[in-house]
């Protein structure tokens, strides 16, 4: 079968959908999709230089003051969209850089292996110049030298599509020595990961990506100060690196505009749905957009169904119910309520979906994906695991809710070596919260042995 028919077969069947048409979409409103095609076709060089393409780059190097690009970054206070949340110009602020400081690394996030979530795919499948575009201001912002995209293995499309995007940006200057006469040098290659969640961790993805196995590592130092290869080290997600040319290009009085008085954080956001709705898929959406609105933009729930429950923002966050649609989806107030914003792609729960068999299911992956660094989570989630299966069965003993809770809270914040436990801890803790009567009643007989011998390793 020939590359394209191929190609062409995998974007139609498996393509993240972009459900806004190109007539609702604006340059001054919509700076992550305006340049998409309704038909899906990849925007390539000569149609992305049509529409603004690169035009920041050259304004950034005209400035020729990288601290200005991280000064607007901050004043725009774009918030990292790979789900912490955290001020990429603070970030980007912490870079160790001049004097004597050797050149660093610039490393897209692209493992987009956060279940429930497809956005970064979008952008690399159909847009890809404008994260390179983005990737160009990082580095000239943190003095990069290389940048990396640490691609998800299974994103086979969006590894031709970015290979081919970074080839006609050597060919027309845009990447390589001197770029655009500049007297910059900075490329960019693609490195497919082998698909493990823990390495959406960025200490875990640094460390793979110098071919070691993916654990996080201690901080500090943090990447910023001694990253891949003991040099100063950026790693930012792919949507949050799409912002940059649009934040350079207006200005941060004019991203902050964009999210209008629904919340203090500013900008759009591609937001989502799965699940049983009647319209699965993407919107670029201003960032405090409800719940309501998203849901009501994906048709509602399919069929006669009810709406029981939903995550906000993939897997590792906290369930949130119908009461709670109107609140802004933004960092601030979804943290307020125990969860956390994550990527912005809600998971909906319909009415008839057992909560325990749910919880069972995304406590084995997050059991399975443990790179077994820390004792919280190589042993407690599997003991988690055990613990769901049995009350699941209708086999569980007095007790058993109990120890779950605090299996929960063993996985909290500050007690393991990184974020991955107190992801799979926050979906459980809302849960047996909100939905704890579903739990008793798979609890069967008093107190046995059963769960008082240690757990095997690994046994899920």
């Amino acid at each position: 079968m020939s590359e394209s028919i191929s190609s062409q077969r995998t974007s139609v069947r498996y393509r993240s959908r972009l459900l806004q048409p190109e007539a609702d979409r604006h340059p001054d409103t919509h700076p992550l999709t305006w340049r998409l095609r309704d038909d899906g076709e990849v925007i390539w060089l000569d149609e992305y230089l049509r529409k603004e393409g690169y035009q920041s780059i050259r304004n950034a190097l005209d400035n020729g003051d990288p601290q200005a690009i991280i000064a607007t970054m901050k004043d725009a206070n774009v918030r990292g969209r790979g789900g912490a949340g955290f001020s990429a110009g603070l970030k980007w602020s912490l870079t160790l850089q001049g004097g004597d400081m050797p050149r660093g690394y610039l490393i897209c996030n692209a493992d987009e292996m956060e279940p429930g979530t497809f956005k970064d795919r979008l952008l690399m499948e159909q847009q890809p110049h404008l994260l390179i575009e983005g990737m160009i201001l990082g580095a000239l912002a943190n003095n990069s030298f290389y940048g990396y995209i640490f691609l998800r293995g299974e994103y086979v499309e969006a590894a031709r599509v970015l290979n081919r995007a970074l080839d006609e940006a050597r060919e027309a200057g845009w990447l390589g020595a001197s770029i655009n006469g500049s007297g910059f040098d900075f490329d960019i290659a693609v490195h497919t990961g082998a698909g493990r969640y823990i390495c959406g961790e960025e200490t875990a993805l640094i460390n793979s990506l110098e071919g070691k196995r993916a654990n996080p590592r201690a901080k500090p130092p943090f990447p910023g100060q001694s990253g891949a290869w003991g040099k100063p080290s950026v790693v930012n997600n792919v949507e949050t690196l799409c912002n940059v040319p649009a934040v350079i290009l207006k200005g941060a009085d004019w991203y902050q505009a964009l999210s209008g008085d629904r919340t203090d954080d500013g900008g759009s956001k591609l937001y989502g749905v799965s699940g049983p709705v009647e319209k699965p898929g993407l919107w670029e959406l201003p960032m405090g957009t409800t719940g309501a609105e998203i849901l009501e933009r994906a048709g509602g729930m399919r069929g006669n169904r009810s709406l029981k429950a939903w995550l906000p923002g993939g897997a590792s966050t906290g369930f949130l119910l119908p009461e709670h649609l109107e609140l802004p989806l933004d960092f601030d107030t979804v943290g307020k309520e125990g969860s956390r914003l994550g990527t912005g792609l809600l998971t909906v729960v319909p009415q008839e979906q057992s909560m325990v068999a749910l919880m069972r299911n995304l406590e084995e992956f997050f059991a399975r994906e443990s790179c077994g660094w820390c004792t919280p989570c190589r042993d407690g989630l599997p003991w988690t695991v055990k613990l769901l299966w049995a009350l699941e069965l209708g086999q569980g003993e007095t007790g058993d809710i109990e120890l779950l809770d605090k299996l929960a809270a063993d996985c909290g914040p500050g007690l393991t070596f990184c974020a991955h436990a107190p992801g799979a801890a926050m979906p459980l803790q809302t849960a047996l919260k909100h939905f704890r009567q579903e739990f008793e009643q798979g609890v069967s007989k008093p107190r046995g042995k059963a769960h008082q011998d240690p757990i095997p390793v690994g046994e899920v």
